[in-house]
């Protein structure tokens, strides 16, 4: 294959899969620049590498890349178990239709999860991100993560507990101190 036939068929098979190789990046590194630089990371591992790329599941196979390229890229860079935080104002979207108050309900509710899945160990966020987000099936994540689907199976439902449980303990409603009276 030529150089051009190669680059020519490496941007139309994984091109189109930039904004989810950002996706996966941006949660997994907590911050615009590391993920922009461990997708171009990834994409310059993919192009190396390409030739050995057989016609399978191009998505998967780039954001096995992505992934390991930021595992790698964090492990470098922060001491074991620590993790950056999610910046929430970089990643609010624009919201077109609704009232103020809508739209600030809307806003409060997803910062509220975006906060909670941030704050996951970082093998529950992934399966999160791979599956709700970027909408894998689980033979996908289980190619992505190199795990066995039944593991993926049973990571993803231990992440969504554990969603739930942050989300329950974060929206409780607090018990109100009632006030004494003085007689």
């Amino acid at each position: 294959m030529t150089s051009a036939n190669h680059t020519g068929t490496f941007e139309a098979t994984m091109l189109p899969h930039l904004n989810a190789a950002y996706t996966l990046a941006r949660w997994l590194t907590g911050n615009v620049q590391d993920a922009e630089d461990a997708v171009q990371d990834a994409y310059l591992r993919a192009f190396r590498f390409f030739n050995g790329f057989r016609d399978g599941n191009s998505r998967a196979w780039l954001l096995q890349i992505v992934r390991n390229t930021c595992y790698t890229r964090l492990h470098e860079r922060l001491p074991e178990g620590s993790l950056t935080t999610f910046d929430e104002e970089a990643h609010i979207e624009e919201r077109a239709f609704g009232t103020p108050e809508v739209l600030a309900i809307r806003t409060a509710d997803v910062q509220l999860v975006r906060k909670a899945i941030q704050e996951l160990p970082m093998k529950y966020r992934e399966v999160l991100i791979l599956r709700e987000i970027e909408g894998m099936s689980y033979s996908e994540m289980a190619k992505v993560l190199n795990l066995p689907m039944g593991s993926v199976a049973s990571t993803l439902l231990r992440a969504r507990e554990r969603l739930k449980k942050q989300l329950v303990k974060r929206t409780k409603p607090q018990p109100s101190q009632e006030l004494v009276s003085c007689r």
